[in-house]
């Protein structure tokens, strides 16, 4: 069986969210002289609410602040041992205090718990913080943002006449330029694309081409770009935190 290789390299990304002139310029690019797509780096934060800040206050954070979840772990550690609240008789196991009551238990455990696994404690300590999380772009200052960060979106759509088309949403968000995406998509499916704006933005596109085109695309977002799990439902999304560092995306498809 004889196997054609074709090598395709993704030049094309854009920053969300920042104007052009205030971007330093990029120092990596191809032979041509086009700019080389770089993955971003994406970390989750957690930011402080009024309710959990006097847990934080000794190690001198106050509400808003956003800490990193190794951040959290070591104001949570060192408030513990500063206030000697680590059990005598087992130090698996923290006292709890009225600032650790308040912060962490609901009002139906704050009479009925007295002290909590470390495990328990840290976990509970993520679960009140607010959620946030960084985008660095290689070369760019990061960017911070409330709340998660979106998934890229997958959706198979029915359409008119039984046929189905694949709809792609929030490339951006990870600096993929959706039309680069677009002509990939097409020039490996042999099918009709299509890039319109994403409807309730100003700003956002979608790309639609006809077909289940799930195994090109998962092929070309895992394989080239930088996932590292995804899962099927209904839609299908493409997650990740931990982004693979590379200078240029690139995929054999065989045919």
């Amino acid at each position: 069986m004889s196997h054609m290789h074709s090598i395709v390299s993704i030049r094309s990304f854009v920053v969300p969210e920042i104007a052009a002139s205030e971007l330093p310029a990029q120092d990596s690019k191809g032979a041509d002289g086009e700019q080389l797509y770089h993955p971003p780096e994406i970390i989750p934060l957690f930011g402080i609410s009024s309710k959990m800040a006097p847990l934080f206050q000794e190690s001198g954070y106050k509400k808003g602040s956003t800490l990193s979840s190794s951040e959290v772990r070591s104001v949570v550690i060192n408030y513990v041992k500063t206030n000697e609240l680590v059990d005598e008789t087992n130090k698996n196991f923290v006292k709890v205090n009225p600032i650790l009551c308040d912060c962490l238990l609901k009002k139906s455990e704050q009479d009925k718990i007295s002290k909590l696994k470390w495990d328990d404690l840290l976990s509970r300590c993520l679960d009140q913080l607010q959620p946030f999380h960084q985008v660095t772009f290689a070369g760019h200052e990061p960017i911070v943002r409330k709340g998660n960060i979106d998934p890229i979106n997958i959706t198979i759509a029915q359409r008119s006449s039984n046929k189905k088309v694949t709809i792609i949403k929030n490339l951006e968000l990870y600096g993929l330029d959706p039309q680069t995406v677009a002509n990939i998509l097409q020039q490996k499916a042999q099918a009709s694309v299509t890039v319109t704006t994403l409807p309730g933005t100003k700003d956002r596109a979608q790309v639609q081409i006809q077909g289940n085109q799930i195994n090109h695309l998962a092929k070309l977002l895992l394989g080239k770009y930088l996932g590292n799990w995804y899962h099927f439902s209904r839609s299908i999304y493409i997650n990740w935190f931990k982004i693979l560092q590379l200078a240029r995306v690139q995929h054999i498809f065989q045919q």
